[in-house]
């Protein structure tokens, strides 16, 4: 058998409702002033108030960061980061998608231990200890609640990334209750986001493992099953903790078997259109996917006979196929822009992008096929 190591947060909790026992999960870590680090449409939605009262009821001291901005600027966490200092604050909550998690997590390490971002992009290069922190995501996508990662742009428009266990938290919380509101763009969006997470850590080059394997299986299962539920009927609680439970093992799947190139050429979109995280990977994925079939049959067709039940008995070429064809149809579906050029990206920019993801290496090494700058442009330009 082959060695691997895995690491997630030490404690994940499920429960409808759950963001209303924040106070008593937060008073366990020891946490007294709480920094909690969300963004103005759930503020506008009502979705913080549970929190914020069971917080108070506990006996905390809560200051409400508001401002995540999408795709976090490195100035945004900054004033985040001054905030929380200010208030002196002994713990972090992050509560809402991918961007403000993304955020807490370099508030709970940079207002412990000081450190320029520059600094500490790359993997492993972050150093701790950090304050208590306790995620709770309301949109099923990410999976950041349960990452090493948080991504940021730099003032050059590029996504970077700060990778180190120290950004795992000390609780991870999902509660189905919190989605029930999502509209079915964001839905469609950040459920696709989910999917791309499950199929690159199945098929990830460098660090594949049985324990990231059998999460990302479920995870793409739950998901294909209950996405076009989630999007046409937002309020069904069992479909919406489905969508949140498969969101949280493809997460858990990546963060230890890590994306390769629908991620890279993502992340250029985003920095420069910025482009919905989910709807960057949306647009490139189908045209990824049939880049890489030819060095991925065997993988693609597993993945295939798992959400296919019709592909059980059927060899590799066909499974793969047909899990390709699959996902194409079902992206095809989804309520937003379809090509880059749908979505306002400028065909002269194609080169520029591609040139830009092929500074992505450190996810480019995972794919399972090597990328060139050819190969990029020619994705971008079948995804145009």
């Amino acid at each position: 058998m082959s060695q691997f190591s895995f690491e997630t947060a030490p404690r994940l909790i499920c429960e409808q409702g759950g963001a209303n026992r924040l106070g008593e999960i937060a008073s366990g870590l020891g946490i007294s002033r709480v920094f909690l680090v969300t963004d103005a449409g759930l503020i506008k939605a009502g979705l913080i108030e549970g929190a914020v009262d069971s917080l108070k009821a506990a006996g905390l001291r809560v200051t409400v960061f508001s401002d995540v901005l999408a795709d976090p600027p490195e100035v945004s966490v900054q004033a985040a980061v001054d905030a929380a200092r200010a208030a002196g604050v002994d713990g972090v909550i992050g509560f809402g998608g991918g961007s403000s998690l993304d955020t807490a997590k370099l508030v709970a390490l940079l207002v412990k231990t000081p450190q320029e971002l520059p600094a500490i992009y790359g993997i492993g290069l972050a150093k701790g200890p950090r304050l208590p922190l306790i995620q709770v995501p309301t949109t099923a996508g990410t999976g950041s609640e349960v990452t090493p990662i948080s991504i940021l742009t730099t003032p050059s428009h590029e996504k970077k990334g700060v990778v180190s266990p120290l950004l795992y938290p000390d609780v991870a919380l999902l509660d189905s209750c919190l989605t029930l509101g999502l509209p079915p763009a964001v839905t469609a969006m950040t459920g696709v986001d989910a999917m791309v997470h499950a199929i690159e850590a199945f098929t990830t080059r460098l660090k594949k493992n049985p324990l990231s394997d059998a999460l990302a299986l479920k995870a793409l299962q739950l998901l294909f099953a209950n996405l076009q539920a989630a999007v046409s009927d937002g309020k069904d609680a069992q479909v919406r903790e489905d969508m949140l439970l498969g969101s949280l093992f493809a997460g858990m799947a990546f963060a230890n078997a890590p994306v390769g190139a629908v991620h890279a050429l993502a992340y250029p979109l985003g920095g420069h259109y910025h482009l919905p995280h989910g709807l960057s990977n949306s647009l490139v994925l189908v045209p990824v996917l049939e880049f890489n079939l030819p060095k991925a049959e065997a993988l693609y067709a597993e993945l295939g006979r798992a959400i296919l039940p019709e592909q059980a008995g059927a060899n590799d070429a066909v499974a793969a196929r047909a899990f390709v064809d699959a996902i194409r149809d079902c992206v095809a579906t989804m309520p937003y822009a379809q090509t880059l050029r749908e979505a306002g990206v400028k065909e002269d920019d194609l080169p520029m992008l591609a040139t830009d993801a092929m500074n992505v290496q450190r996810l480019l090494v995972n794919n399972p096929r090597d990328v060139a700058y050819d190969d990029a442009l020619a994705i971008y330009r079948a995804a145009f």
